[in-house]
């Protein structure tokens, strides 16, 4: 799948740019008003925590 340099195939090097996909998916649907302001309020901090634990406990694959 992956040829030259920089391109890995392991699966934890796309979870931060998942979260961050989401996170703007979830301002749009506020903006949108399919979610609420509380909804939003609650889940974007949520993402972002995600994200912080993830890049702490995150070990370097091989591949790194």
């Amino acid at each position: 799948m992956c040829s030259g340099k920089g391109c890995c195939p392991c699966p934890h090097h796309k979870i931060i740019s998942v979260l961050i996909t989401l996170f703007g998916l979830l301002f749009l649907l506020g903006a949108m008003e399919i979610f609420s302001e509380t909804t939003v309020g609650f889940v974007w901090p949520v993402l972002v925590i995600i994200a912080g634990l993830f890049k702490m406990t995150s070990n370097k694959c091989k591949c790194c």
